[in-house]
């Protein structure tokens, strides 16, 4: 059974730090491109980051550029997200992807709220 977990979320205060990690099982991790997306309240998936299967390949979205580090460990199976200097915009449910070629794989989010 393919299943990728994320989790690492809740409330958090402007300016403070989160680390979100997505733990995949059921398929060859190695294989896939990953990526995080959110959805925040009343608006549609974002693409935030994605990482190539050897973790040489980074894009970020210009809303996220220089505060958050997308990164993967193969031997884990697992793909982070480093938060930094979170805003209130920030809030949303976050969803790790996986992807190979036109094989696409949906996980389960984690809810991030940045609220004073």
């Amino acid at each position: 059974e393919v299943q990728l977990q994320a989790c690492g979320g809740g409330l958090v205060q402007p300016g403070e730090f989160v680390r979100l990690s997505c733990v995949a099982s059921g398929f060859r991790f190695s294989m896939y491109d990953m990526s995080w997306a959110r959805q925040s309240p009343g608006k549609g998936l974002d693409m935030v980051a994605n990482i190539g299967r050897d973790g040489r390949f980074i894009r970020y979205a210009d809303s996220v550029k220089g505060r958050f580090t997308i990164s993967r460990d193969n031997a884990k199976n697992t793909v982070y997200l480093q938060m930094n200097s979170l805003k209130p915009e920030d809030t949303a449910v976050y969803y790790c992807h996986a992807l190979y070629y036109t094989n696409y794989l949906p996980g389960q989010g984690t809810l991030v709220t940045v609220s004073s």
